[in-house]
């Protein structure tokens, strides 16, 4: 199965999953890339290591560096929704941004 994947914006136009993919393209491209290539993966189909946290947010584990996290929800069976990224040590903080920007995304 085929998914597209969009980006979550705030009603106040921030791209939260793009500001912290372009931080870590700065700081470390590789992991970027690697981020990217999971992303890729998750697009066709393959989720690779993932799992459901909450809230109907689901977190993809990169396993690269200290261990980078995207969290997303799945509308429907077509659209994966990117919210926020982060590695092991930022987790639960990222999950909460997570899960409070899937509340809002359903309520628009």
């Amino acid at each position: 199965m085929l998914y597209t994947v969009k980006r979550y914006q705030s009603s106040d136009g921030k791209v939260p999953y793009t500001e912290w993919i372009q931080k870590l393209r700065k700081r470390d491209p590789r992991a970027a890339s690697k981020v990217d290539i999971r992303i890729d993966r998750a697009e066709k189909g393959n989720f690779g290591d993932h799992k459901f946290e909450r809230d109907g947010v689901w977190e993809l584990r990169v396993d690269y560096g200290p261990g980078y996290r995207v969290y997303y929800a799945i509308e429907g069976d077509k659209i994966i929704l990117l919210f926020t990224g982060g590695d092991k040590s930022s987790q639960s903080k990222d999950l909460d941004k997570a899960v409070q920007y899937w509340r809002d995304y359903q309520k628009r």
